[in-house]
Formats: structure tokens, sequence, C-alpha cells
């Protein structure tokens, strides 16, 4: 057979064959697609394997994005081998949002985008349909200007992406350093990253670039970190240890140091650390002083139990004691421990607080924060019972939005300011926002108190910093009565309305007493104390858009712990939630709310009779920076 006719077979072979990929182009990016016969069936999905190329240099990548997509695998591939594998919901029908990938570390190299789709064999898509192809683009500013309604003024908030567990906080050189649970690459949850800001005021706070990435042992999941001042690590004097779970098919604790304050952290080579035949995650360490050893607390999450461990190094751990069998709430996994010793207000008396994040179980449904009072000897801690001989079951916040609360290590005064996750596992992925995914609490500060049923309880203000955003009041009333025709008492109008209530009450012949936060939409948040029961309430049944979730709307309610029917109030009132404090810190309750427009009036009134409010002023919010 002549070269010719070989020639010509082997042509009209290759023209029967399906076509192997599809050439698309920008001038950002090329795109080949697998052709749609060769998508291949595994695990019980059809996949189909597309390749984009970085044809144009710059700082960025902007991976387009659609929140209801599925998960696609993205293999990051640099001069052809695997630096990174990610997952992202990459756009099918539309883009939500453009997530950026930093391409600066490949300055100069090839970069290939090895993308695994899924796809559903019943209604088969051309792989080129797909909306996302045509909107990467290679950039060298990321625009992360907000373009979200709800995104708040005075709340910490990644810039972009998923949030939730604060973790890793430690203060240092008069900064405050918070870590989160950050995934870089979409709004929801995946990749878990630790994101990382600072501050030197609690209210403005400094992005910085990713501190730890998911490595070969698995996504960084919570953790804490301390600074080590006797060099106990051998890893330098003042070094900052972190401590964090590693997750991938177990979960195991990893270490890792860092010699420039938290910005970039060295991860131990001999990895885990610690790894236990039951699922255990989000290590806190604190330096123990009577004993001169480390202390960890690792929650030992399904059994429902705190693991405490010791160690000379932070390397090596010997475990002690554990806490917490058949103990507080149990209906659900144990996270996200914290184990620190307090004052007792006004006694010269000291306990050990211990903090049992729970989910789900939490008090009013889903997410929430329980603690125990007692003693720690370094060894075990043994918990205070009340006056029937039980453990009792205390609570935090509330609200049913404040999760993960821990506290910052190395706080100057002897300060024990902590912060929380402000949303709840029920519905943090489905809330109306897309750019960005949750908010922190208020930072705040924890207390104890002795109440007259003779029982030692944690008291909870915002941190002192707060007062410095407060501007001049644009309301201050004194010494009114109350009936039942509400006073309107008008929010600022600047800001969204975004302000700090502060009123003092006095329910005169036992009548509930009722603040509610209204717009012209017929929104409404109201909020009732119950001198009767000793009761304070927030119902956000009709707070806005509740429609993303069943769970969503609630009445949750806090003990005032008085008992002479007058309570001063603090309510800090954001574009997407309310944070309501007792004066003197006994009760907390937060709560996220989406109303169609911002609240623009305070309506007060008494039901079934006449109450009595000794001051009530409205103070404006406006960041300094």
């Amino acid at each position: 057979m002549n070269k010719l006719i070989k020639a010509s077979i082997l042509s009209i072979a290759m023209a029967l064959l399906p076509l192997q990929f599809e050439l698309k182009a920008n001038d950002d990016v090329v795109v080949k697609h697998l052709g749609k016969d060769n998508i291949i069936f595994r695990d019980g999905s059809y996949i189909q394997n597309s390749l984009v190329h970085v044809a144009k240099p710059g700082n960025f990548l902007l991976l387009p994005v659609q929140d209801n997509s599925d998960e696609a695998k993205v293999k990051v591939l640099v001069n052809g081998k695997i630096d990174r594998t990610i997952t992202v919901r990459l756009a099918k029908t539309k883009v939500d949002y453009l997530f950026p990938l930093d391409l600066r570390p490949y300055e100069g190299k090839d970069v290939v985008l090895n993308i695994e789709m899924n796809q559903n064999r019943s209604s088969m898509r051309d792989p080129g349909e797909e909306a996302c192809w045509e909107k990467f683009a290679v950039v060298n500013q990321v625009d992360s200007s907000n373009i979200e309604k709800y995104r708040p003024l005075f709340h910490h908030t990644p810039l972009y992406g998923w949030m939730n567990d604060p973790n890793g906080m430690f203060y240092k050189d008069g900064r405050w350093h918070l870590y989160y649970q950050w995934n870089p690459y979409g709004s929801k949850w995946q990749n878990l990253s630790w994101g990382h800001s600072s501050s030197t005021d609690l209210v403005n706070w400094e992005h910085h670039p990713i501190a730890l990435e998911p490595d070969g042992l698995g996504m960084i999941f919570s953790g804490s970190c301390a600074i080590d001042h006797n060099n106990t690590a051998g890893l330098g004097k003042d070094a900052v240890i972190a401590i964090y779970t590693s997750a991938d098919l177990n979960q195991v604790q990893s270490f890792a140091s860092s010699n420039d304050n938290g910005k970039t952290f060295e991860v131990f080579g001999a990895n885990p650390i610690i790894a236990t035949d039951t699922e255990a995650r989000d290590p806190n360490f604190f330096f123990h002083e009577p004993t001169g050893k480390w202390i960890l607390v690792l929650a030992n999450a399904l059994n429902h139990e705190m693991l405490i461990f010791s160690s000379p190094d932070m390397k090596n751990w010997t475990l002690e004691s554990s806490f917490g069998k058949g103990l507080g709430a149990q209906n659900g996994v144990w996270e996200c421990p914290d184990l620190f010793e307090l004052p007792v207000n006004g006694t010269n008396e000291k306990k050990w607080m211990l903090i049992c994040n729970l989910n789900p179980g939490g008090l009013y449904g889903g997410s929430g924060i329980q603690y125990f009072i007692g003693d720690f000897d370094g060894k075990t801690f043994t918990p205070d019972i009340d006056q029937n001989g039980k453990v009792p079951t205390k609570w935090l916040d509330f609200g049913k939005d404040n999760y993960a609360g821990v506290s910052w290590s190395d706080a100057p005064d002897n300060r024990r300011a902590y912060i929380g996750w402000m949303s709840n596992w029920q519905y943090a992925a489905e809330v109306p926002t897309k750019q960005y995914r949750s908010a922190n609490t208020l930072p705040r500060e924890i207390s104890l108190f002795r109440h007259s049923d003779g029982q030692i309880y944690a008291a909870t203000l915002p941190s002192p910093e707060i007062l410095s955003i407060r501007e001049k009041a644009s309301q201050s009333l004194k010494d009114f009565t109350i009936g039942e025709k509400p006073r309107l008492i008008s929010l600022p109008k600047e800001n969204d309305g975004i302000c700090e209530i502060v009123v003092d009450m006095d329910s005169h012949n036992n009548c509930d007493i009722v603040l509610e936060l209204q717009n012209n939409k017929g929104d409404r948040t109201t909020m009732t104390y119950d001198p009767a029961r000793h009761t304070f309430e927030v119902n956000r049944r009709h707070s806005g858009d509740t429609s993303f979730s069943v769970d969503f709307p609630a009445i949750t309610s806090a003990p005032t712990f008085e008992r002479d029917g007058k309570l001063g109030l603090r309510i800090f009132i954001d574009r997407s939630s309310i944070e309501v404090f007792d004066k003197n810190g006994k009760f907390a309750i937060t709560t996220l709310v989406f109303p169609e427009v911002p609240y623009s009036t305070l309506a007060v009134s008494a039901a079934k009779g006449k109450g009595f409010i000794n001051d009530l002023k409205v103070y404006p919010i406006k960041l300094s920076k």
C-alpha cells in the first residue's frame, strides 16, 4: 500500500473518530474541552474534563462562580506539575461572582487549570455551553469593593468568600490578630484555610494574605495560637505557635510556627503531633504557670467530651484526662473548646471557665455556646454543681447567631476578650449574600459573677474599644412614661440607620416593655422585657427576608438576672445584625436580620400598663477609618 493510500485511509479514520477537544480562546485564557463522547463515569458521577491555560501575564486569575452549581475539582498545574487542588463551584448557567486565584507565586511559569466538572447524563450539556468559560479573566488588581447591601459596617467580615470559625487569635506588639476558617474561592464551605486579619483597636481590620493553606494532610480546620515566651519549642523566644486540625480522611492535630508575628507560618515536618482513634478537632492550648506545662484541650467531637493534654514543648503531648461525658447539652457534636481562669467579680475568688461549642443542639436549634464553671489543677477539670448536686448547663449567648466563640491569647491587662462566628449552621450557607458569607460578632469581654442562686455565671460586654465608634447622640430622651400607644423615635438616617441604642427602663406595675425596630416596608424586630418572668425576648419572625430557611424565623429569650423590674440595655444595630447586651453583661442575645430596607424607627411601648424610661440615647456609629 503506497503512502498516498495510507494517508487517505488515516484521514478517513480520523474523521470518524469523536472530536478529542474543542478550543475556545479569549485574550486571557485558552480553554480546551474534551469531547462530549469522552465523558468519564467515575464514583457514580459523569465527569467532563477541561483545561484552562493562562495565556496572559497578570497577578490574578478570576474564577467565575455560581453559588448553586456543583463543585468542580480544579488542579492547578504549574509547569506541568500539580501545585494545589481546590474545589470551585464553576458557573454553569450564570456567574454570581468572580473569585481571584493568586498567580503572583507563578510569575514566568506556565499555569494550567485541569478541571473536572460533574455532568448529568440525562441532560448532557455541550462542554462549551457552561457560563464560566467566557468569564475567566486575568487582572493585576482585584476589585473587592462592597456590592452587598447586607455587609456589616462595624463587624469583621472577609473581603470575599466563605468564613466560619474564628481561630488562632493572639495579641502581640499592639495588634490583635484574628484568623478564621476561609474559602477564598467561593461563598460556601470548602477549601478551608486560615484567613488572617489584624487590628489595633478591635474595630478597624486590615486584611492579610492567607496564613495557612491546605496541604498533604488536608484542609486547615480550627485551632489556636500562643506566644512561646520562654522558647520551650526551641524555635525562638516569642515565636508564635499555631496548633490546628488537619482534616482529610481523618482529623489529626498539626503544628506550625511563625517568627514574623503570624504573617507566615512554617509547618512542622513531623506533623501530626496528635492523632487519636476518634474524630477530634479544634485544639486550644495555653501555658499553665503552676505546673510549668502547656495544656491543650481537644474536642472529642462525636463522643461529646473534651480531652485534656499536657506538654513541655508543644510537640509531645500526654493525655491527662477527659471531661464531659453525659454532662451539659449532648444533642450535637462538641467543638471549639477554650479553657481559662478568671476572678469572680466583687470577691477574692478565682474560677476556671470551660467553653464547649455545640452543633446541633444549641439552645434554640442549630449552633450554640455552652460553658462550665469549675476548677482545674493542671490535669483535670472539675465542674461546679448546683444545689441539687447536678452540673448545670449554661449558655454564653441566648440568640441563634453566636458560635465557635473563643478568646485571644496574651491579651493585655489580663483581659479575656473573645469573638464568635455570627451565624448558625442551620442556614449559614443560605443567607442572602454572595460576595461574602458571614461576619464575626462584636469582640466581647468575659467576666464572672455570682448570682443569688449561688451559681457563678459568665458576663459578657462589648470590648471597651467599641465606645470609640460612637458619634454624638442623635436622640437623647429622659424620664418619660410609656403606654400601649408606641412612642416613635427616629434612628439615624446616615449609614443606613446603623447605631447603638442605650436604654434604662423601669417596669411599673409589672407590665411588659416593648422595643420594636421598624421600617416603612413593614419589617420589624420586636424585643420584649417581661419583668414577671425576668426575661428579655427577641422576635425576628417578621424582621425582613426569612424565606431562605425554615429555621431562621425565631423567638429567642434570655434570663435577665434582675429582681426589681429595672433593666438597662445596650443594643447594637448593623446592616444585618442586632446584638443586645444587659448593661452589666449578665446576658447577651445575638441575632441576624435581613430587612428589605434599613430599620428607621424605634417604637417604645408598654403592654397592659404603664412603664417608665429613665434614659434613652441613640448613638450613630461611624468608623474612624
